[in-house]
């Protein structure tokens, strides 16, 4: 398949609308076909993801550590855990929780081992024993993590399994071992299904909570009504804050005018960190007291405040959620 453009109609072409003809003809396009090397007006590249995360800082943020200081090491291992641990830096500490297939709590992102360790075995279709022969050892148990992260405010997710009997169980007991502890006040309870904030929201509603997102419509396309729809989603399932992929900060002034004052923004990245965005008095860390002043805040060097909401975003990973 080719395209034919006329002769003397090419200077008409807009170079990012022909990078985005080849796009949408390249998967149908025949490899035996070639197209000859044509000029076209210069445009401006688009932002990459990193280039989002240079711009300049409008807001001040209190910085976590995603999966723990998963850029120095193996992510959510316990080297990772402690880095974070130690480092002042990170205000706050998160890591993923999901049930193996002899329901051992275990401390690991994705559903199945072949990303981080090329197994391609699903965390619950294996027992612990099996996923510490598969990871040498590297996946640790939520026991494990806690014994190190606790010290520091922690972000714990729930890892859906797509079995809200097994969500609820999980939720269940890590509730227990938070109360034992005395750290409800320091703990976060976040997720993707609404089901399982939903869940901690009627069982424990002490507990500050929060929904997770990957992009979101809102970040391309310039309507009110889906930003504000986002506010509704997590205001349906009671959570307290709205957390966000980095690439939504594409939207951030719409994000942050449309917030109402009792939830609060928080960036994650595929990297280690975390940011939450204060706006209002009232956009805190979970274990700060509510009289902290602005002027207590750190303000982020990397993120927010990005460019255009309409710049397209570079080849980002897939394996997000």
């Amino acid at each position: 398949m080719f395209v034919y453009i006329p002769k003397g109609c090419l200077p008409m072409w807009q170079a990012g609308g022909m990078l985005l003809m080849a796009s949408l003809l390249g998967a149908c396009a025949s490899q035996q076909h070639t197209v000859a090397p044509a000029v076209a007006p210069t445009a401006t590249p688009a932002a990459t993801p990193e280039e989002i995360r240079k711009t300049v800082v409008e807001y001040p943020c209190t910085q976590g550590a995603h999966r723990g200081d998963s850029v120095l090491y193996v992510e959510n291992t316990l080297s990772a855990i402690r880095s974070a641990r130690q480092d002042p830096q990170y205000k706050f500490i998160e890591f993923d929780v999901q049930y193996s297939a002899d329901k051992q709590a275990v401390v690991f992102h994705d559903g199945s081992l072949r990303r981080i360790f090329g197994e391609r075995v699903k965390v619950k279709d294996a027992t612990y024993e099996e996923l510490c022969q598969l990871s040498e050892n590297q996946i640790p148990t939520y026991e494990q993590v806690m014994t190190l992260a606790v010290g520091k405010p922690l972000n714990i997710e729930i890892k859906s399994q797509g079995n809200q009997a097994d969500d609820e169980l999980l939720i269940d007991y890590i509730m227990t071992d938070i109360r034992n502890r005395g750290i409800e006040d320091q703990t976060l309870i976040s997720s993707i299904s609404a089901d399982a904030i939903k869940y901690v929201k009627a069982r424990y509603p002490e507990m500050p909570t929060g929904q997770i997102f990957w992009r979101k419509a809102s970040t391309y396309l310039p309507f009110d009504f889906l930003t504000e729809g986002l506010y509704q989603e997590i205001d349906d399932s009671k959570a307290d804050y709205l957390m966000l992929h980095v690439s939504n900060q594409l939207n951030i002034k719409d994000l942050l005018r449309f917030k109402p004052k009792n939830k609060t923004l928080v960036f994650w990245d595929f990297d280690n960190t975390m940011y939450l965005v204060h706006k209002d008095p009232t956009d805190r860390l979970w274990s700060d007291p509510e009289e902290t002043r602005a002027s207590d805040i750190t303000r982020s060097h990397a993120h927010l405040n990005p460019p255009s909401r309409r710049s397209p975003l570079a080849k980002t990973e897939a394996a997000s959620l």
